[in-house]
């Protein structure tokens, strides 16, 4: 799977662009701030409805526009498909496929799958859990774009069942009546019943891709592992993997800890509360390896990524975000050597010389809002 044109309109810091895509590589090199990354955050965005910049759309829109549209044509083999985002921040953004316009942005999902390389990727190691969650789901719906329907429950049942803890909490520390929670017992059934599913399909991912970390990490740095990804639920209760094991587990969880979350006002058992640590060796990476361990951590986390979609099936096209300035010669050349027989590999890089020359390919330069072939 590659993409063969990818077309902007009020997107970042372009008006309008168009940039006809080769298979292979093709870098787009220019001084930082040009507009560079904005080009593979498009890429990317059609991937998985999000930036791995910002949290939400409204950035993603020019100054002084009402709108940003993403536009891409896509081949598979022999089939070809054009597939088109608009974003509009506060409303709802729209979506169509072969100029079809009933289809929900969501509907989208699984035509392009990216594997992205950027130097955000060191929050992995050393950031908050909920990098890890993110990279861990993202990666959960590249392999399932159904699973896009669960997270987005999941979201909702989590935002109402909130809403509810947080009245009674609220009710409780003004001395008003107690409230009746009758209602909870149902969202704890909805909260178990969406998170039984994402957790269950959390510890799949895990299982198959602990292996091909493991793998990676040897690539580039050799004898430096073993790896381990160890998942930390957010109750002991929850140790389970089987689905309907993971919803008993999730309600005895909800139900020890409700007192505490009626007193709090928040939920403090699900998914959302889980984490992902990352060990080398016996120890945790966040707080002990090194910078140069923790970026082949993140590296590996995402040649893990790539293997698998790739053995899934629909080879995902890999983004390298200005990555390669962050590393030493050594994971530059073997990071370099691992991605270039991608099918369809996009670098960024601020100079020539950033781009190893094993990526030989084609390349753009990108300056003050243009995008030129050299």
């Amino acid at each position: 799977m590659h993409v063969t044109h990818l077309s902007l309109a009020d997107f970042r810091s372009y008006a309008r662009v168009e940039v006809p895509l080769d298979p292979g590589v093709t870098a787009f090199v220019g001084p930082n701030g040009q507009g560079k990354t904005n080009l593979v955050e498009a890429v990317g965005y059609l991937a998985t409805l999000g930036s791995h910049r910002v949290s939400s759309d409204a950035p993603l829109v020019r100054m002084g526009a009402e709108r940003a549209v993403i536009r891409a044509a896509v081949r598979q083999g022999e089939r070809q498909q054009l597939i088109e985002l608009e974003l509009n921040p506060g409303k709802a953004n729209r979506a169509r496929i072969n100029r079809s316009s009933q289809v929900r942005p969501r509907d989208v999902l699984g035509i392009v799958r990216t594997v992205l390389f950027a130097p955000e990727d060191l929050a992995l190691v050393k950031g908050d859990p909920g990098e890890r969650r993110r990279f861990l789901d993202e990666l959960i719906t590249a392999r399932s774009p159904r699973m896009a329907g669960v997270r987005s429950d999941y979201d909702r049942v989590l935002k109402q069942r909130n809403t509810l803890l947080k009245s009674a909490a609220l009710a409780r520390r003004h001395g008003g009546r107690s409230m009746d929670l009758s209602t909870l017992d149902v969202w704890d059934q909805h909260l178990a019943r969406v998170g039984a599913e994402l957790l269950a399909q959390r510890f799949d991912l895990i299982a198959i891709l602990q292996p091909l970390a493991d793998k990676a990490y040897e690539q580039l740095a050799p004898g430096g592992g073993p790896l381990a990804l160890d998942y930390k639920p957010s109750s002991p209760e929850i140790e389970g993997h089987a689905r309907e094991e993971l919803y008993e587990q999730l309600i005895a969880a909800l139900e020890a800890a409700r007192k505490q979350e009626i007193e709090r006002g928040v939920t403090l058992v699900g998914p959302h509360r889980d984490d992902l640590v990352l060990k080398l060796g016996q120890l945790p990476a966040k707080g002990y390896a090194s910078h140069g361990e923790s970026w082949s951590y993140a590296l590996a986390l995402r040649l893990a990524s790539y293997d698998l979609l790739r053995a899934e099936g629909n080879e995902p096209v890999l983004v390298l975000d200005d990555v390669f300035a962050e590393l030493d010669a050594r994971r530059r050349e073997r990071l370099a050597e691992l991605v270039a027989p991608g099918e369809q590999v996009l670098v960024t890089a601020a100079v020539d010389d950033d781009v190893p020359g094993v990526l030989a390919g084609t390349r753009y330069a990108v300056s003050e809002g243009t995008v030129e072939r050299v």
